[in-house]
This record gives C-alpha cells, sequence and structure tokens, in this order.
C-alpha cells in the first residue's frame, strides 16, 4: 500500500516530473538531460520509490515502446 507524500516529498516529485517532461519533450533523452534527472532524484540524499516509479513511467517504459530515444553518451 503506498503511503501519503509529505508537502516536501510531493514538491520534490512534482519537480523530478518537470525535469522529465521538459527532457523527453524532443523524443531524444541525452546524457545532459539524464544526469539532470538523475541529480533530481538524489537531491535529498534519498531514492525514494515514487521517483523510480515515475522515471520508469516516463522514461524507461517509452525507451521500451520506441516512443523515447536515448542518445548515447
Amino acid at each position: 500500500m503506498a503511503r501519503e507524500l509529505n508537502p516536501g516529498e510531493q514538491q520534490e516529485l512534482d519537480n523530478l516530473r518537470q525535469i522529465i517532461e521538459q527532457a523527453i519533450a524532443d523524443g531524444v533523452l541525452t546524457a545532459t538531460e539524464r544526469d539532470a534527472i538523475t541529480a533530481a532524484m538524489k537531491a535529498d540524499g534519498q531514492v525514494t520509490y515514487e521517483e523510480l516509479a515515475l522515471v520508469r513511467q516516463m522514461v524507461s517504459d517509452k525507451v521500451a515502446a520506441g516512443e523515447l530515444k536515448v542518445e548515447a553518451s
């Protein structure tokens, strides 16, 4: 069962969502964008289940489906 996020955690998740949306808007994920997503996830010193789920949904699943390309580093 998912736990309720506190306001700070919700804000961090919203910020991560915005970074991801900007990164994938052109259909290509660059190494710099990937690094920005990783940095946002680690910004508070921990990576939460909710952050991982968001990245999976918005990035990994789209890459797997061919909807998003990953630029080679």
